[in-house]
């Protein structure tokens, strides 16, 4: 099963993961911390692979099953 992310960039600002995964900034900022999510910077722009969000949900699920 394959969770399509409701956009067709490669690298997702954190209001665009706040979004696809609907949880709040504060957890968001939580899971790059505890690095559960990658993400990298360009200057003071914080984004997060597209491809990172959904190997996230797919582990998520795994766990879950």
């Amino acid at each position: 099963m394959s969770t399509a992310l409701p956009t067709t960039h490669q690298a997702l600002t954190v209001p665009e993961v706040m979004t696809a995964l609907r949880l709040s900034r504060f957890k968001v900022y939580d899971l790059i911390r505890s690095k559960q999510l990658p993400s990298f910077t360009v200057g003071r722009a914080r984004r997060v692979p597209a491809d990172a969000v959904q190997a996230f949900m797919q582990n998520r699920l795994e766990e879950a099953a």
